[in-house]
């Protein structure tokens, strides 16, 4: 599969990447899974508020770039996702 081919999930903001709802809640999505339009993919944290980050297509996801809890910056790339 060519680079080309897939869609690069950005955060819209700086915070902490969460993949979960909580900490003894699974992941919202793995490596492999099939996703609709509107899906939650993760939850970024800035400053104590919670923002749902959606995925824009239906697809598969590809690659996830972040680590739990990590720090992340605004434009960097979370997700690869294919339509």
């Amino acid at each position: 599969m060519s680079q080309n081919s897939l869609i690069e999930m950005k955060s819209p903001l700086s915070g902490v990447f969460y993949r979960s709802p909580g900490p003894e809640q699974p992941p919202f999505v793995e490596v492999g899974n099939a996703v609709k339009r509107g899906q939650t993919l993760c939850l970024l944290e800035t400053m104590k508020v919670f923002t749902r980050i959606k995925s824009p297509v239906d697809g598969e996801v590809v690659e996830i770039l972040c680590a739990n809890e990590a720090t992340v910056e605004k434009n960097q790339i979370l997700f690869h996702l294919k339509r």
